[in-house]
């Protein structure tokens, strides 16, 4: 493997645990063991990369559970670790490996330093099967096999079954995506924990709401906040280019939209964000508070630091896009600030929306401001085309509300789209604000926001005189 394909690879060191907990999948070297070590690309799906490499290289299939922390020994390294169940032995390793009590073991028994440290830390957040877990349900041993069973218990009466072949694409004690095939259409289950608790009532919600748009649930488990669902049929959209294809996202969305003004009541009691007019207008000046004090601990001298006058003047502008936005009457409805192409569904019986962790009722253009900046990147930047997508999703509305209204609110909505995510995700919270990536984020976004002002400074003051 060549120096730059290295660079582009993470060390993954793969705890195994027995169905029993207490045994670990070690290979010998020498008088001291090693733990099962694959390489995988960095910035894909972990889970999915990892169980593929330890069946691929070391003939086990395994289900992930968690990743133990134990950084402050390997962050020189740039080694991580996995703590896995272990399901089947599947083919040969590529060194000997054997089943060893963790009752035998000391620090000095294997080669890493950390090794030792990680498989404790491993054992104790791991129970054993059908016991709880205080990590979440996914640390404990024989969760998968629990799962399994409960899929088939739901999909027998639908007349098909499962057939062996599971993909794991997400692994946390709280967390779990998970496809099965069957002989019939595949399926997949999902789970969320913390800070996303609020997805599995808003997903229920809607998917009793909405049918026509939502993918439809065919099974819920409370206890781990997990749902079962078919796999839509149809082309995401990250994947194509195709005008129609984008044109078609917009026009659903819009229908979606019409259809949830009524419905503002069971989406915000089932979780969704509250980012109506009133709440979205008290958020400016402790945002813009926040923004002076991130701007002005800059260190860098690129890009500038927006100085106090410029955020005052962001501020003021902010206000006048909330008012022109009040004043054309347009109705709160069913938005998402995480409206990105991958999570949408194209297909020849129209358009799937997926992941609503990030729903919420307000404006519904700056959802549209979030698909519009997603198509600009993903197919091109054409004047022409961003019109045609902008009249394909101006189209529905326009049935309710007169044409000028509409125009007005899509060229205020970009500001106040990027405002809303920025705010209304969680970025501004004093545990993301400990991270200084997360704190350049933020300041870019307000950037961002500064230049949207800006193209707007005159087109907003007339508008409102």
């Amino acid at each position: 493997m060549s120096t730059a394909e290295k660079n582009e690879c993470e060390t993954y060191r793969v705890i195994v645990l027995g169905k029993s907990g207490t045994e670990i999948l070690l290979a010998s070297n020498g008088d001291r063991f090693a733990l099962p070590a694959v390489e995988i690309p960095r910035w894909q799906r972990v889970a999915e990369d990892l169980t593929a490499a330890v069946n691929t290289e070391w003939g086990e299939e395994v289900i992930c559970l968690f990743e133990p922390d134990v950084s402050a020994l390997t962050n020189a390294t740039g080694i991580r670790y996995q703590a896995a169940e272990h399901c089947s032995a599947t083919g040969k390793p590529k060194m000997p490996t054997q089943w060893v009590p963790f009752s035998v073991l000391a620090h000095d028994s294997l080669i890493g330093a950390s090794d030792y440290l990680a498989i404790q830390q491993s054992i104790a957040l791991c129970s054993g099967e059908g016991k709880e877990s205080p990590s979440g349900p996914f640390a404990r041993l024989g969760w998968f096999k629990e799962l399994h069973e409960w899929v088939e218990t739901v999909i027998e009466p639908l007349g098909f079954h499962l057939s062996g072949n599971v993909r794991q694409l997400n692994a946390s004690p709280s967390f779990s995506l998970v496809r099965f095939e069957t002989d019939g259409p595949a399926l997949w289950f999902k789970a969320v924990g913390e800070p996303n608790l609020r997805e599995f009532p808003i997903t229920l919600t809607l998917t009793g709401l909405f049918p026509t748009y939502i993918p439809h649930v065919l099974a819920a488990r409370p206890e781990w906040n997990g749902w079962l669902a078919p796999e839509v049929e149809g082309t995401s959209l990250n994947e194509t280019q195709e005008i129609t294809s984008w044109e078609a996202a917009a026009v659903a969305l819009a229908k979606l939209q019409i259809e949830s003004i009524s419905a503002g009541v069971p989406l915000l009691e089932s979780g969704a964000h509250d980012l109506g007019a009133a709440a979205i207008s008290k958020l400016v000046n402790p945002f813009l508070g926040l923004m002076r004090q991130l701007m002005e601990q800059q260190t860098k001298a690129t890009p500038r630091a927006l100085s106090r006058k410029e955020l005052a003047f962001l501020g003021e502008h902010m206000q006048n896009a909330l008012r022109l936005l009040k004043m054309s009457d347009i109705p709160d409805s069913l938005g998402s600030l995480d409206f990105n192409p991958g999570n949408i569904i194209a297909s020849k019986n129209g358009c799937k929306f997926l992941d609503w962790a990030e729903a919420y009722v307000g404006h519904p253009f700056f959802t549209f401001a979030y698909l519009l900046e997603h198509f600009r990147r993903a197919v091109v930047v054409d004047a022409k085309l961003e019109q045609h997508l902008t009249a394909s999703y101006s189209a529905q509305w326009e049935r309710l509300l007169p044409s000028a209204a509409i125009a007005e609110s899509l060229t205020v909505a970009p500001l106040l789209a990027v405002f809303a995510y920025a705010s209304g995700c969680g970025l501004c919270s004093k545990e993301r604000l400990r991270d200084p990536e997360n704190a350049g984020y933020l300041r870019a976004l307000t950037r961002r926001m500064n230049r949207e002002a800006n193209e707007m400074r005159d087109w907003g003051s007339a508008c409102l005189t």
